[in-house]
């Protein structure tokens, strides 16, 4: 059996520019996200019901929990002021990239 390309069956279908494999105008799009609108008023309405001054209390009792020895605590505090942390394999493989490539060396 034959199999048709990407490229014939986007010139066929005419929705998107065979040069660049972009949307062409007038293309109708996708369905969107049926939940964003709802998405979008709730997160209005959270954002409407926490003031600065709440938030500030509630990243104290985050940090007097970790403190505390609450370890899933420390973990929110520790990700969201360090980030999240990086596995060391992934560190040990891009060394060893550098180190192949020769950008090893500082």
């Amino acid at each position: 059996m034959a199999s048709v390309s990407t490229d014939t069956k986007r010139q066929k279908r005419g929705d998107r520019d065979p040069a660049t494999g972009r949307f062409v105008a007038g293309n109708p799009g996708g369905p969107g996200n049926p939940y964003a609108a709802r998405v979008g008023e709730l997160r209005s309405a959270l954002l409407s019901a926490v003031s600065p001054g709440d938030l500030a209390a509630i990243a104290k009792q985050l940090v007097a929990a970790a403190k505390g020895g609450d370890v899933a605590a420390a973990k929110v505090v520790f990700e969201r002021v360090l980030g999240r942390p990086l596995e060391a394999d992934i560190l040990e493989r891009l060394e060893a990239l550098e180190a192949r490539i020769g950008g090893g060396e500082r």
